[in-house]
């Protein structure tokens, strides 16, 4: 198998072939992470947009560190643009008096399947830069010097966030113990 920098420099001298490698590669992670900030049904759109703009700026890429954490650098800050967007467009309807669309929270049948939305539904409820940080470090499993390239912050600012996101989960999984078990 070829390696991400032999793909890149492929993709450079005009082989899509090899961008379409690296797609297939990473492109599960880049969906997982847009899912955990943004919220299953904007996470395709926003993987695509990650996706097209890492190819824009492939010829910016250095190759000084690992392609996982700059592709989902990109990930994370396309994710970060698109909650702006969609907070932006809740306060203009907001100042239009417009009622703001209810979120259907959806049955499901299978238990797993309910925890892993009421989990999502937990995460959303963090600020978006712990919920990024929280979800890169505990969920992704990059390491803390990979979350600081992909957030572009100080080494110490992931481990408080984390460490401040991963208090308030709890607390937010324990407000709600029937859902996860969790003794009071």
């Amino acid at each position: 198998m070829e390696s991400d920098d032999d793909l890149v420099r492929r993709t450079l001298e005009g082989d899509l072939r090899a961008f379409e490698g690296l797609v297939t590669r990473h492109e599960p992670v880049v969906r997982r992470v847009a899912a955990r900030i943004v919220g299953r049904d904007e996470a395709q759109d926003v993987s695509q947009d990650a996706l097209l703009r890492a190819f824009h700026r492939l010829p910016r890429y250095r190759g000084d560190g690992a392609f996982r954490p700059w592709l989902l650098q990109i990930t994370h800050n396309t994710a970060i643009s698109a909650l702006r967007r969609r907070r932006e467009e809740a306060e203009d309807e907001a100042a239009l008096d417009e009622r703001p669309s209810g979120a259907a929270v959806p049955a499901d049948r299978l238990e797993q399947r309910e925890r892993v939305e009421r989990l999502e539904a937990k995460l959303a409820l963090l600020r978006p830069e712990h919920r990024s940080v929280l979800v890169l470090r505990d969920v992704e499993g990059l390491s803390y010097d990979d979350v600081a390239r992909v957030t572009d912050m100080p080494l110490g600012s992931v481990k408080g966030r984390l460490h401040r996101a991963r208090s308030e989960l709890i607390e937010l999984l324990r407000a709600n113990t029937y859902d996860w078990e969790l003794p009071r």
